[in-house]
């Protein structure tokens, strides 16, 4: 009983040990149920905010200190459902965009074929976009387009521009590239949140066209949390969702080690964060990411990092939820 106590006192520690992501054993996607995935890229979002390339080991120094159990739920996510560190995925030419995209891909055909559901820590947002080329129409899909689950600040469908700072698959194309490819159905999606600072007044527009479920802040903050999260589960019911998670669309008090920070209007606060998350459960999530945490602009403690490992849980806790109901 003294040596249980003195495991769980140390392992409680994020300062001690090898760092994996909470805790977990580091292995292969092979006979897991979840897979948890570093992406240590930032070459889809140009040249002035690359350090989101540091946002995976960041999590990994402070996940140890996150929740073990999920009280809302009542899981113990760890013990119900088989779950590793299956590492980074490797970028031998790391700033090549178009090449990271495809290595990205390639590393998640495989956790698809293992039948792993992967959930992602990046990394800037174009991750996003070489991750669901694997996973939409894929096995755990079920051969099936997958619907976005989306909070951000931003679209990330913006093809009135070709390219950024010369990445085609960038942090500002997935959205609609993926619908060209069919790999998701924009419209049994839902981006939420939007707010970012735009440069023309018809930035949204993409979005309509290609017919994804737009709800801005300013909608947000109209119609409420409750009759969001309604919209939410009707538009996804049914489908094989994938939730990404732009950690810009958090107000920048609690989330400040942010690309592409957006001060200008107030972002979601955690608790709306988390529920607009949950309108998710118990659906079939084939996976989730993180992305574009800035640890070289995080607060000394590691606020943005500890957030992210939060959002972080939620989605692990409701694959889990769902792992233990099969």
């Amino acid at each position: 009983m003294a040596d249980e106590h003195d495991r769980s006192m140390m392992e409680n520690l994020y300062w001690w040990g090898i760092p994996t992501m909470f805790r977990c054993p580091n292995s292969g996607p092979e006979d897991q149920d979840i897979a948890l995935v570093g992406v240590p890229h930032s070459a889809g979002n140009g040249t002035t905010e690359r350090d989101q390339h540091l946002g995976p080991r960041a999590l990994r120094n402070v996940s140890a200190v996150q929740r073990r159990v999920h009280a809302q739920f009542g899981i113990d996510p760890w013990n119900a459902a088989r779950i590793a560190d299956v590492g980074d995925v490797p970028f031998p030419r790391a700033n090549d965009n178009e090449h990271c995209i495809e290595q990205i891909t390639k590393f998640y055909q495989t956790i698809d074929d293992a039948g792993a559901r992967p959930v992602s820590v990046g990394g800037d947002h174009s991750i996003t976009g070489g991750i669901v080329q694997a996973l939409g129409c894929g096995k755990i899909a079920g051969g099936e387009p997958i619907s976005f689950l989306h909070l951000d600040a931003h679209t990330d469908v913006f093809t009135k521009v070709d390219h950024f700072l010369g990445a085609h698959k960038s942090a500002a194309h997935w959205g609609a590239y993926l619908a060209d490819q069919g790999k998701v159905d924009p419209t049994r999606s839902m981006q939420i949140g939007l707010r970012g600072h735009p440069r023309t007044l018809d930035w949204l527009q993409p979005s309509y066209d290609y017919g994804y479920n737009v709800v801005t802040m300013q909608e947000f903050r109209h119609r409420g949390l409750e009759d969001v999260v309604a919209q939410s589960k009707e538009v996804l019911a049914g489908r094989p969702v994938y939730i990404t998670f732009d950690l810009d669309c958090l107000d920048p008090t609690i989330a400040p080690g942010v690309s592409n920070i957006e001060p200008g209007e107030k972002g979601f606060d955690i608790d709306e964060a988390i529920s607009l998350l949950r309108a998710a459960r118990g659906m079939n999530i084939v996976g989730g990411d993180v992305v574009c945490m800035m640890p070289t602009k995080d607060s000394p403690n590691n606020i943005t990092a500890l957030t992210a490992a939060a959002i972080m849980f939620e989605m692990v806790a409701m694959i889990a939820e769902n792992v233990a109901s099969e």
